[in-house]
């Protein structure tokens, strides 16, 4: 069976070699998903974006023009990954030394996240459920769920709603009216 068969749409000047993606999924031009990459159901992979082998899209992932997910990267359902986003696999990187997929410090990017424009993301850390990060971050460490960062290095600035919309002081969603409380060094939505 094809991807064609499966319901996965390959623009024909797009490439993917990947056999481990969902139905639904698009894949636009010049855009690459090597083998061993697993896309789940309904994502968009953009012009020019790359997806190597060992990297993991969740369904419904939208990953931008330009985006870099390397091997090691693990994005849940539904992650914004906007234009030119970048992610670090290596901290020690040299021409002359290739490391192994044992040595790459894995990302998580947890369901719901959004990295604006020209987010670059250090590997090793992981990034909350509905966190944001603005365009032009310099993502270094966690970002607790619901986070709003921005920044570089990224700091946090305040509080986003699952909808995107900022919060309150008081933890309230202007937009969509969802109470959230303090869970950990992050927040969820209260009730």
């Amino acid at each position: 069976m094809t991807l064609a068969d499966s319901g996965v749409k390959v623009h024909p000047h797009g490439l993917c070699e990947s056999t481990d993606v969902g139905a639904g999924t698009r894949v636009w031009a010049f855009a690459h998903v090597l083998a061993g990459a697993r896309v789940g159901r309904d994502c968009n992979i953009c012009d020019g974006a790359f997806v190597e082998d060992g990297a993991v899209l969740g369904d419904r992932v939208t990953v931008k023009n330009g985006t870099l997910v390397f091997s090691g990267v693990t994005c849940e359902d539904e992650v914004f990954l906007g234009p030119n986003v970048l992610f670090t696999n290596d901290l020690r990187p040299r021409a002359a030394i290739k490391r192994g997929a044992d040595e790459l410090l894995p990302t998580t990017v947890r369901r719901g996240a959004t990295l604006g424009a020209g987010t670059v993301v250090v590997c090793g850390v992981e990034i909350g459920e509905n966190a944001f990060a603005a365009a032009g971050a310099v993502v270094t460490r966690d970002v607790p769920a619901h986070a709003f960062v921005a920044g570089n290095p990224a700091r946090i600035k305040g509080w986003v709603c699952a909808c995107g919309e900022r919060l309150g002081d008081d933890l309230t969603c202007p937009s969509c009216g969802t109470a959230h409380e303090r869970a950990g060094s992050g927040l969820r939505a209260a009730g």
